[in-house]
């Protein structure tokens, strides 16, 4: 049973990632029917940590306060390696007895410092995704992924994901009665839809041979149309195999995928930038259905077309 809530501050803490686990876990919600949380927050010696905001936290406590908790949660703090020992052996101890341990966006890299991610599925910001794999080759980085549930070790996405592993904590422990409860305090949903794949943007690969460039720039321009290997290889005065052998030594991918990747991301914009409707949509950008585009844009974004376009739609002013 979650009773007990422990928060690790660490110098260059993020302030919004730490309030998520204070929002959630800290505030007294007894009046609504919920039994409050013994919430902790220490830090080495009970000594004040500096934020990457400029902002000062004094906690109340030092890690002896963490040797019991429930749950042990390490907000998002500046990416470095050296933590103190007694901070890694704080992590290391909660995992040996049982407790859950959480880690929001960067916090992860203090989780993999201290060992505790290794031969385990883990998550942390896509932006930092590729850095976490590379630094700790033994975990296994999911970057698509809102956050990891990998027992008693949860890694969350960045940001406002901390939010949706929390309340998953929350709904894993106590029940979505009272999850659903917090949630609506906090005027959010219970369970958001996804992963991280929503939110990441994805750049046009770079290419360095100029007929190939000229081939992307043209197939671009022209997405509503059928486009095959045999075709972008005319365009670019190359046969199909040696157009399709210099793409992928090019790009890293295929055509095929090429084009699909560039059709999703036509895609995206569209539904952030008007209204028009799937079908219409789909035609638009070298889909021939609004089947085939949700499909593929479900498969590459992790949502349906119609939730992205809740999610993002720029409305005017």
């Amino acid at each position: 049973m979650l009773r007990s809530v422990g928060v690790l501050a660490l110098d260059g803490l993020a302030m919004f990632e730490f309030g998520v686990v204070c929002e959630v876990f800290g505030i007294d919600r007894s009046d609504e029917g919920i039994e409050p949380f013994d919430f902790r927050v220490a830090s080495p010696d009970a000594a004040p940590v500096g934020s990457r905001h400029g902002l000062t936290l004094s906690p109340p406590h030092d890690l002896d306060a963490l040797a019991d908790v429930d749950l042990l949660a390490v907000p998002a703090t500046v990416i470095q390696r050296g933590h103190d020992a007694r901070v890694l052996d704080t992590i290391r101890a909660a995992q040996d007895r049982g407790a859950t341990v959480l880690s929001v966006c960067s916090g992860a890299f203090v989780l993999a410092e201290a060992g505790i991610l290794d031969g385990r599925r883990a998550t942390t910001h896509w932006m930092h995704a590729d850095q976490l794999a590379r630094e700790y080759p033994a975990i296994d980085v999911d970057p698509t992924v809102l956050f990891v549930d990998d027992g008693t070790v949860v890694t969350s996405a960045g940001t406002a994901a901390g939010i949706d592993a929390c309340l998953h904590v929350v709904r894993r422990e106590l029940g979505s009665e009272i999850t659903n409860t917090i949630a609506r305090r906090m005027v959010v949903p219970p369970q958001r839809d996804g992963g991280q794949r929503q939110f990441v943007v994805q750049p046009v690969p770079s290419c360095t041979d100029d007929s190939l460039r000229a081939t992307l720039e043209w197939a671009v321009d022209r997405l509503d149309e059928p486009h095959t290997v045999t075709s972008l290889a005319r365009h670019a005065v190359l046969s199909p195999r040696t157009f399709a052998r210099r793409f992928v030594a090019e790009t890293g991918t295929t055509p095929v995928q090429w084009l699909t990747t560039q059709r999703v991301l036509r895609a995206r914009h569209l539904l952030e930038q008007t209204d028009v409707d799937l079908e219409s949509l789909a035609r638009t950008c070298g889909f021939s259905t609004a089947a085939l585009l949700r499909h593929h844009f479900r498969r590459a974004v992790g949502v349906a077309p119609a939730d992205y376009r809740t999610t993002f739609r720029l409305t005017a002013a």
